[in-house]
This record gives structure tokens, sequence and C-alpha cells, in this order.
């Protein structure tokens, strides 16, 4: 009977703990399933989940919900004094037809000495589920500077310089945010910041770096990118998705092991990913309903040479931008705005101490 009661109470305090902490994931489903995978329940999980997506498949057909595919706003450059990129070309939407505003660029976040920094846009993954819409942001490598936030928990053994929750200082330069890899043991890759190897880096493996000066850019560990003096910071997940401009062959769209542990083993998920442009650019993907070769055809619309996955799954999928009113003010929770709308976790998830996964911000080179 003792026995049994201190199993009830240390499952209520493990399990209620769970319940209600949000670095877990912003649902209480996904805390749960993380929660039971941490404690032995991984196969139970795996069939709840699986039974759930063989009754809840992709809908094929239909239209997106009202206002999903976002309607072109007007260009804010107020001075064209700062050194910036060219504006993207639009993407070649993959539905036909169209839908109006469908791979169409429009400004999103801070400008940038009276420049945007950012463009965003939203189109249909593919020709077959019609009512899924995607998002691609656009990001201004002369613009914007990038830095690698750790999270509370990954990928450990700091303290690190730039760690969750952005700092007030940092937060006045702040143009964008958005979720980095996989969990550490699966991303078949490594870590490296602050001078210190988290974990060994692969040779072979896609790779976003981070250089002295803020520049960043997506390659292959060992022949795009190599360890420098300059190098800052390494995030590394599985193999290139887009290598010379087009998605690397044997991607396998039914494929649920190679490209991550999807929820339920469905192929059909919220994925991201992140790629470089010929002229530095950097592009993001990330949206519900996509497999992993409809993610590597978008990255490479969206005019990336070479492309990596990030996070999957509903809860990690995150890209954010902020507007605050003045040039220089404060990026905060009120002035942020999700790629989608349906992303979980709000704009404000990168400002909480208890955010639990490594991410990545995009800050004005002008600093704040």
């Amino acid at each position: 009977m003792l026995a049994l009661a201190g199993l009830l109470l240390w499952l209520a305090a493990s399990l209620g703990g769970a319940l209600t902490n949000p670095a877990l994931g912003s649902s209480l489903g996904a805390r749960f399933a993380e929660w039971a995978r941490g404690n032995g329940g991984a196969g139970i999980v795996n069939w709840v989940e699986n039974e759930w997506y063989s009754h809840h498949p992709p809908p094929k057909g239909g239209k997106p919900p009202q206002g999903a595919i976002k309607v072109p706003k007007a260009n804010r450059i107020v001075s064209t004094s700062v050194p910036h990129l060219p504006v993207p070309a639009a993407i070649q939407p993959i539905a036909s037809p169209a839908l109006p505003g469908e791979g169409e660029w429009s400004p999103a976040g801070r400008l940038v000495g009276g420049v945007p920094a950012i463009y965003e846009t939203t189109l249909r993954p593919d020709a077959v589920h019609t009512s899924y819409v995607v998002g691609v942001a656009w990001m201004d490598t002369k613009l914007l500077k990038a830095t690698l936030y750790s999270g509370s928990q990954i990928p450990g053994g700091g303290p690190y310089t730039h760690t969750a929750p952005i700092s007030p200082p940092a937060s006045d330069s702040l143009v964008a945010a958005f979720n980095a890899g996989f969990l550490v043991p699966q991303a078949n890759g490594g870590y490296y910041t602050d001078g210190k190897v988290v974990v060994p880096l692969r040779t072979g493996a896609a790779s976003f770096v981070v250089y002295r000066d803020g520049t960043s850019t997506v390659g292959q560990w060992g022949r795009d990118v190599t360890m420098t003096p300059n190098v800052v910071s390494v995030r590394q997940n599985l193999d290139l998705l887009v290598d010379n401009g087009t998605p690397v062959s044997g991607l396998n769209a039914t494929d649920t092991t190679q490209w991550g542990d999807t929820l339920g083993d469905a192929v059909y998920v919220w994925r991201s990913g992140l790629g470089v442009t010929a002229d530095g650019a950097l592009v993001y993907v990330g949206g519900p309903g996509l497999n992993i070769v409809d993610l590597a055809n978008i990255l490479a619309r969206a005019g990336a040479v070479r492309a990596m996955e990030l996070d999957i799954n509903t809860d990690w999928v995150n890209f954010s931008t902020y507007q605050p009113s003045t040039a220089t003010g404060p990026a905060s929770t009120t002035n942020g705005a999700e790629l989608l709308s349906n992303m979980t976790g709000t704009p404000a998830r990168y400002f909480d101490s208890w955010w639990a996964r490594d991410f990545i911000t995009m800050s004005s080179v002008l600093g704040g």
C-alpha cells in the first residue's frame, strides 16, 4: 500500500510538473508525449500517435483558410543609403491555378537603415493538399547579423554568452528569431559555440555557421564550411537537403526515419528548413503538411543553393519577426508576429528563460 501511494505521489508530481512545463511544448499533448517518452512510455506514445494519424490523413484538395495566403504589402524602403541585397524575385507557385498573392513577397519586421531586411510570402506546398499553406522568409544578410542562442536545456553544458532569454540590450536590434534543429541526440551532428565543442562536429553534416562579424551561411561541413578562427558557432542537423540549387538525390517522400522522427510516423507534418542563396541571403521555410520532398522543393524554388532541415513537428516550428514602433525600440512579445498565424508558441518564447531549445536570431547590423 505504501509502495502504491509512493508511486501515485511520484506520478502526480512528475506528470503534473511536465504538463505545466512550457519547455516541453506549447500544447498539453506535446508535454505529455515528451514526459512519456522520457519515462519509458515511447512505445505507447507512438502507438497512440500512429492510431490518430491513421484516422486523420492530410486532406486532399480544398481551399486554404481565408487570409492564409498573404496579400503583398507595398515595399517600405525609405532610404537606400545602406548597402543591401536586391529584393528577391517572386516564387513560382506549385499548385495551379495560383491564388492572389501566392509566392509574392511582402516586407516584414523592423527596418534597418530604412530598408526592409526581411521579406515573407506564403504558398501551397504541393498540387494535391491544396488546403495547406506554408511560409517562406527571405533574410538580407547585408542588413542582418546572426546569433545562435542556447536554450535552457539544449545543447546543455553551459552557461553560454548567448542563451535564452533574449536580453533587453539585444532586443533593441532584434528583427527576427526562429527555431534551430533537432534535439542533439537525434541531429546526427555537432554543436560548437563560445570556443567550445559541445558535441563533436561531423564531417559531411549539414551545418549552419555563424562568423565573428555576424555573417552566416549553410553548407556541408568539411567541404563548404570548416573550422577557422572566425567561426563562433556551428549548429549541425542531418545532411544537406538542397545542394547546387536542387534537392539532393534519393529523397523519399514516404521517409519517416532519415529526416526525423515525426509524430506518429506521419509523412505530412510541420517541418522547417534553412538555406542560403547564391548572393548570401538566408531563406527559411516552415509550415504544416510538408513531406521532406516538398520542403526541399520549396527551399530550392526560394533560391537556396544549399539548404538543411531544421526542427519538425507542430510545437517546435516557429519564425517570428519584430516591428517596434521606433527604429531602435525594443523588440517584444507585443510587437512580434509569426510567419504563419497557426504557428504555435507565439513570438514570446524567445523572451522566456525556460525556453528549452536552441534558436537563431537575426539582428540589425546597425545595432539598437
